[in-house]
């Protein structure tokens, strides 16, 4: 099969595993006798998917109704569960207004009832009810700028969780009935507290923590926005519910969706083509561009050497990259083609060696593009073409570098999310 082909559908593979239409079913529970009904609410990229899959599955005879959140032009066609579409990856009012009506909806529940929560990546922003004396202009202004300032993803739900009336366990607090999460993991760790700011999670973050990523990032916060978080450091605001609640006694938390199982899938594709395949990580993290240096060292050291695995191979990894974009710069393009644009500088044309980033989600940060793919040629025909790499590089336009070659994957939202997907293939 040729290079490009096979790239393209081993990432087919690892969105494929992570697809809340074949993965949610085995995870549904049983229904609650006659006293009781079902609410299924959530948010997130795989929100409809995740609520789709709910519905083909679910008992006729037994009660359902909900609403759910996601990304605009992500919906689907439901008919007992409300989509309703937001903000993201900064929020909104209509995520704002569902998200009041998700908490409304909740209070009203029995200890009789169940609470059916389909959490996915994106559900930070599609989820936001801001906490009493936050306005949605300061939330969107502390958004951007969280977004901006390169912090990895943890980071930026500490503080988003402290501003919320809803995340960091709030929407379980606010529960009298038994809670089930479906959780469709996005980060590093796979732990729910971090997955969408943990609507359902114990939160082991506090204020305090929360103010020292703002100092620790330089991000000048909305006055409201510090002055919130400084209340709740002294104490006059409750912290979010933590590990050993009672709350969290009838809560279960269930991650059902992994970038692991994902890159596994990808790995077992290639091997049924004849390539062996190397998983290096599914929690790779920092600057997208030191990323691809590493990547970029590996697969030196296989083409000129056949160690630490000979050729063919195909290394694969996951995970979260950043990319922290100056002031003035126009950032066109994403954290998965960021890693490309440095991998193609630092192989340097490189014979028989391929690659391909993309977001599982099929959105490389703003863009249209779920990622990229690299070929052996690429630097070349840039060349041709009169593109600098390298300062397509320093102005954070990978996306601009890639259209022009024709090197964009387009997808359009595959309604889930297990974060970024990476291969190189060395022939």
């Amino acid at each position: 099969m040729e290079a490009k082909q096979l790239l393209l559908d081993s990432f087919r593979s690892a969105v494929a595993a992570a697809d809340p239409l074949k993965i949610l079913p085995a995870h549904l529970p049983t229904p609650p006798d006659r006293k009781g009904r079902t609410l299924v609410v959530g948010a997130g990229k795989a929100a409809a998917a995740m609520a789709l899959a709910v519905e083909l599955h679910w008992p006729a005879q037994a009660p359902l109704e909900g609403l759910v959140i996601t990304r605009y032009q992500h919906g689907l066609l439901t008919n007992r569960i409300k989509v309703i579409e937001a903000g993201h990856p900064v929020p909104d009012e209509a995520g704002e207004s569902a998200a009041n009506e998700i908490l409304r909806a909740v209070r009203g529940l029995s200890a009789d009832d169940l609470l059916l929560v389909l959490v996915s990546g994106g559900g930070s922003a599609l989820m936001s009810l801001p906490a009493e004396g936050i306005a949605m202009n300061d939330l969107k202004s502390i958004t951007r700028d969280l977004l901006r300032c390169g912090a990895p993803i943890k980071d930026v739900n500490t503080v988003r969780k402290h501003l919320s009336a809803i995340q960091g366990g709030r929407l379980a607090a606010a529960c009298r009935a038994r809670v089930l999460a479906l959780v469709v993991s996005d980060v590093t760790g796979d732990d729910p507290t971090h997955i969408a700011s943990g609507p359902c999670a114990p939160d082991p973050t506090t204020y305090a923590e929360a103010l020292d990523v703002l100092d620790r990032y330089r991000v000048h916060a909305p006055h409201a926005v510090r002055a919130h978080l400084e209340r709740g450091e002294q104490g006059a605001i409750a912290e979010t519910p933590k590990p050993g609640d009672r709350v969290f006694g009838r809560v279960e938390n269930r991650v059902i969706a992994t970038a692991q199982a994902s890159l596994q899938a990808a790995a077992q594709h290639f091997r049924d083509n004849g390539v062996a395949a190397a998983v290096l990580g599914d929690s790779i993290t920092g600057e997208a561009r030191d990323v691809a240096k590493v990547h970029g060292a590996i697969a030196r050291q296989i083409g000129a050497h056949g160690t630490p695995w000979p050729a063919p191979v195909a290394l694969i990894s996951g995970g979260e990259c950043t990319v922290s974009v100056g002031a003035g710069a126009p950032g066109h393009g994403g954290r998965c083609t960021e890693f490309l644009l440095s991998l193609a500088i630092d192989l340097a044309g490189m014979p028989n060696v391929h690659a391909i980033a993309c977001d599982t989600d099929g959105i490389d940060g703003t863009e249209d593009s779920a990622g990229a793919v690299l070929t052996a040629d690429t630097l070349t025909r840039a060349r041709a073409l009169g593109l600098d790499a390298r300062s397509s590089l320093a102005e954070h336009d990978s996306y601009g570098f890639f259209c022009a070659l024709s090197e964009l994957v387009v997808t359009g939202p595959t309604r889930t999310n297990v974060n970024d997907y990476r291969a190189i293939l060395i022939a």
